[in-house]
């Protein structure tokens, strides 16, 4: 009879028929009562209130009856706690049970019943299971470990669990392996700090052994386990993988991705030379094919892996196309990740197969399907070029069928097609202007603006598309309005006797009438672009864009290479690492692809310093940037402090601590050569790398002009760069500033294709040439380059200040890596000021803008000091002697105008130096780029005034309006300005006048910037209309 009548009782005062059944002396009666108890316990009824007497039938010998009994244990014993103690007893003598299948179910039952009390019950038949003579209960046993191990971690390590479960690794039973190993992972995930798998090559040997006789599932824990195995050799991972190939062939997928786990992962360990390599290729392509032969959802799963796979190693499938050609029954889901794949896949080979295939998908129905076909044909277009003028001619064909969606998924692919190859396809513009008046969608509105704009001077009418955009601006979208911005300014630019009224009604709608505040600020930029400097808009505006990339949606390669270690996951399928959905410590874990064969560091332990020295220092991960733009104020430039501050504490300054991480840089003594990047500014310490090196005393090497040069140190390290590494340091030769760098390839392939490319910094560092590295670099083999340098890069304050990111590309990846560079590379040939300017300038910086601190081990005289620092562009301007102390008052200029003034008190016979340092902070608050000023403020001004200040204006006036410097300025420097009134010095030494004019003019100070005057002045002129207020 089917169990289905336990559910449909209808009888009243169940719970008291039931407990007299439960204390029935008959067994069939008992056992039915019980049924009935699980029976309404599963239909959510609360049966708690027999606990007693379901207890009660633990003592039988029928195990049918027993399992049910455990099941209802398992799932009251938390809200019946003290009642759970009384099943103790019975749990502990069924752990000696003769049938081993009634040992198994309590050693399992009481590792499910999460209950504090019971718990130390638990340990004495749970060791005793561990190493019972049947393997099905030490297999039990073994997870329950791990269940225990979660109730309370520190009782299972005081008697001892975790050892002997160590010790069932080695059972001679694969499932009790295989439990094992699944029981001490699932502990190690929840303590990543623990190292409870401590695998070695016997250990393996026994995993791979076992691997072959377990369960599916016992196979899939073992295979996890050795995907977090570091094989010592190639010939290990070789080894490895020979005996895990078989696993491929198995009919369980998960099993299957996990082999595939494993392979990808020690495949990075072998060279591509080997013949081995090759055909474990052609091994991995067959299973992976076959799992698209399952259900959909397996497929999709398979289809979110492949992708991951495709991404890493693309020659795997790549004579397997048709296999991901869409079924016309197949969900959308799969659809979608077929495609993906499909563009992955395409090269110069299949493109044509591929493309008719994508033209065949447009004309589908499934609207999301075609969108998705339609931009397919633009991506192989970009990513293969010899296919790109078939692709346009597949997309006119598209357009002709006057879909309306698919007309618009082709525009935006088009424009992405423009971006690729310039001036090749511009004879398709007339076909899609014709369908203009089609588009609604914003993103294709917004493309075809842009083409538009881009080609405004081929396109006759431009002007009277671009103002059919104009008259809806208020109801487009943000998207729609910001290119329509660009575009119609692109136009003035390119015919500005025509479009002047139209350039002028699109900023006056984007600055006065639009309350997006992205609209107004670009809209802001464009109108004092053009009022003030229209061949600078021309050149901003205008400027020549770079090619996009042939692939755009690609996973970042460190995340690609995390994620392939996490295939046949949930991880795999979000393409997401475990951090990102999964709380707790679980998430925390990160798992990276072994180096490859042939990096010098040890596979096992690639942080080891050298023997017999100091740990390495080594540069870190570029960070992630928070508040770029810190509180200057309070910025200091050097590094994290490492040690305890010294006695003499640095008197605060209120500016930038440009001595701080500076001239620091410059001092030190010979007891520490530590490399230049790592500069400690605390006070009273030895400081290395720093003015000592200037004087030679840690060397260090001289250039031509008399600069220090710093030793090269590792910036980058052969095992986070796949066997690159990079070494070098920074020099200043006769005002040149250069890269010093040396290459070394310490993998066993040939490495070529290398180009540099640094982020934004503080002082606009940038390549000024390629990097030129003429042959390709052979394994074992160096090369040093000099690698030219200047600073009209674009510029952001970094943390610390002379911190430089730089990614260096080659034909295996992009790599990435921060080192410091020292701050007296920056220092200008023209750095001697005046005396009397000297003089001038450091009484007007006020007292809690200094800075002062020690320097030690620096056994020179004054004159040696002067002569050394001179030969690094820090200039003596005097020098006294004050109470036997020599005094040498010193100025330095950096690349961005930025004065430092000094003061360097010299005791003869005190190997110890005192420096005491300022920096105006006006400068440093003229510095836009850093976080500070470039605010516009207007001052209107009657004839003979400024604004409604009678009389010279105090400096307190002019530091609150901006630092004015213009000396020397001509009536027809001034934009439109006709008048030039008087001029008087208020700080003749601080180069700031008071300048007064004839005519209303308008201020906007735009911060100081390298060669051009730090305050615009602008009149109305009759090219273009008046600037309006912020």
């Amino acid at each position: 009879m089917s169990d289905s009548k336990y559910f449909t009782t209808t009888k009243k005062g169940e719970i008291f028929e039931l407990k007299a059944e439960l204390n029935s002396d008959k067994k069939e009666k008992k056992k039915e009562a019980v049924k009935k108890v699980i029976a309404s316990m599963t239909v959510g009824k609360d049966v708690s209130a027999l606990f007693p007497d379901v207890v009660n039938c633990m003592q039988t010998d029928n195990l049918e009856l027993k399992k049910l009994v455990y099941l209802y244990l398992m799932n009251y014993a938390k809200s019946q706690p003290d009642m759970a103690i009384m099943a103790v007893n019975t749990f502990v003598k069924d752990c000696e049970d003769p049938n081993p299948l009634i040992r198994a179910l309590a050693v399992r039952t009481m590792g499910c019943i999460r209950v504090d009390k019971i718990t130390e019950y638990l340990c004495e038949p749970l060791r005793k299971c561990l190493k019972d003579e049947d393997p099905y209960v030490r297999k039990t046993a073994a997870v329950c470990v791990a269940k225990l191990h979660d109730i309370n971690a520190q009782l299972v390590e005081d008697q001892g669990f975790l050892d002997t479960l160590k010790d069932l690794i080695s059972d001679s039973n694969p499932m009790v392996v295989a439990n094992a190993v699944a029981a001490l992972s699932e502990i190690a995930e929840s303590h990543p700090s623990s190292n409870l798998l401590d695998l070695n090559p016997q250990s393996i040997n026994k995993l791979l052994t076992a691997l072959n006789e377990c369960t599916e599932w016992g196979q899939i824990f073992i295979l996890d386990c050795l995907a977090n195995y570091m094989p010592k050799d190639d010939r290990e991972a070789q080894s490895v993988c020979e005996r895990v190939t078989p696993r491929l062939s198995h009919a369980n997928s998960a099993v299957v991705l996990s082999a595939v786990k494993v392979l990808m992962k020690f495949m990075e360990m072998l060279s591509k030379d080997l013949d081995y390599y090759g055909t474990l290729l052609k091994k991995l392509a067959p299973p992976l094919v076959t799992l698209l032969s399952a259900e959909p959802e397996l497929q999709y799963v398979a289809l979110r892996n492949i992708n991951l796979i495709v991404q890493k190693r693309p020659e795997i499938l790549k004579h397997e196309m048709k296999v991901f050609f869409v079924k016309y029954n197949d969900p959308i889901y799969v659809k979608l990740e077929k495609l993906d794949v499909m563009i992955r896949l395409a090269s110069q080979a299949n493109i044509a197969q591929v493309l008719a295939e994508l033209k065949e998908y447009a004309t589908e129905v499934d609207v999301d399907f075609v969108r998705k076909a339609v931009r397919a044909i633009g991506r192989c277009a970009i990513k293969v070029e010899q296919s790109a003028e078939r692709c346009v001619s597949t997309l006119l064909d598209l357009i002709q069928t006057k879909v309306n969606y698919v007309v618009q998924e082709a525009i935006v692919v088009i424009k992405d097609i423009f971006r690729k190859y310039p001036n090749k396809y511009e004879s398709v513009i007339a076909t899609l202007c014709e369908n203009l008046d089609s588009l609604d969608e914003p993103e294709a509105r917004a493309a075809m603006i842009w083409i538009v704009g881009e080609y405004a001077e081929r396109i006759d009418n431009a002007d009277e598309l671009l103002e059919s955009f104009l008259e809806g601006f208020h109801d487009e979208s943000t998207q729609v309005q910001l290119q329509l911005l660009t575009a119609i300014v692109k136009l003035f630019l390119k015919k500005p006797t025509e479009t002047q009224e139209l350039v002028q009604q699109v900023l006056s709608l984007a600055t006065q009438d639009s309350d997006n505040p992205d609209l107004r600020d670009r809209g802001y930029i464009y109108w004092r672009l053009l009022s003030t400097d229209p061949v600078a808009a021309k050149e901003v505006v205008l400027a020549e864009k770079p090619l996009i990339s042939e692939e755009t949606d690609l996973i970042e390669p460190t995340l690609l290479d995390e994620l392939i270690c996490y295939i046949g996951t949930l991880a795999s399928v979000y393409h997401k690492p475990p951090s990102a959905f999964v709380e707790g410590s679980r998430g925390a874990l990160h798992r990276s692809l072994p180096p490859r064969t042939g990096s010098s560091e040890s596979a096992e332990s690639p942080d080891l310093a050298p023997s017999g020295g100091a740990p390495a220092e080594q540069p870190a991960v570029i960070p992630t940037q928070g508040d770029l733009l810190g509180d200057l104020l309070n910025l200091d430039l050097g590094p994290p402090v490492s040690g305890a501050p010294g006695a003499t504490s640095s008197v605060p300054m209120g500016g930038v601590d440009l001595l701080g991480g500076g001239l620091d840089s410059l001092m030190g003594g010979p007891s520490f050569s530590a490399p230049s990047a790592v500069m400690p500014s605390n006070l009273g310490a030895p400081l290395g790398g720093g003015l000592g090196d200037l004087f030679d005393l840690s060397g260090g090497v001289g250039t031509l002009s008399g600069s220090y040069v710093a030793p090269k140190t590792v910036w980058l390290p052969a095992v986070k760069a796949k066997g690159l590494e990079i070494s070098g340091t920074f020099s200043r030769q006769v005002g040149a500033l250069s890269m010093d760098l040396v290459l070394s390839n310490k993998a066993l392939q040939v490495m070529s294709d290398f180009a540099i490319q640094f982020n934004r910094n503080s002082f606009g560092l940038a390549p000024a040439a390629p990097l030129q590295v003429h042959a390709p670099l052979a394994p074992n083999q160096s090369v040093e380059l000099s690698l030219p340098l200047n600073t009209v890069g674009s510029v952001m304050k970094m943390d610390p200040l002379n911190n430089l990111q730089v990614a260096v590309k080659n034909n295996i990846d992009v790599f990435y890596f921060s080192t410091l560079y020292p701050l007296h590379i920056l220092f200008v040939e023209d750095g001697k000021m005046e005396r009397q300017m000297f003089l001038a300038t450091w009484k007007d910086i006020p007292n809690e803008n200094e800075a002062q601190f020690q320097i030690k081990d620096c056994p020179l005289s004054a004159d040696a000091v002067s002569t050394k620092l001179q030969g690094s562009n820090i200039f003596t301007i005097a020098k006294r002697n004050v109470e036997g102390q020599d005094m040498l008052y010193q100025s330095l200029k950096l690349t961005n105008g930025i004065w430092v003034l000094a003061e360097l008190r010299i005791q003869p016979g005190n190997p110890s130096l005192t420096v005491r340092g300022r920096v105006d902070p006006q400068a440093l608050l003229s510095m836009p780029s850093w976080g500070a000023g470039g605010s516009p403020k207007e001052v209107m001004g009657s004839p003979g005034t400024l604004g409604k200040i009678k009389g010279p204006p105090s400096p307190q006036f002019i530091r609150s309006v901006g630092l004015w410097k213009v000396e020397g300025l001509q009536p027809n420097q001034i934009n439109g300005a006709d008048d030039f009134g008087r001029a008087k010095s208020l700080r003749p030494t601080l180069g700031m006048v008071w300048v007064s004019f004839g005519a209303p003019f308008q201020l906007y100070n735009h911060g100081l910037t390298k060669g051009r005057l730090p305050l615009l002045l602008s009149c109305p002129s009759p090219a273009f209309p008046q600037m309006p207020g912020p």
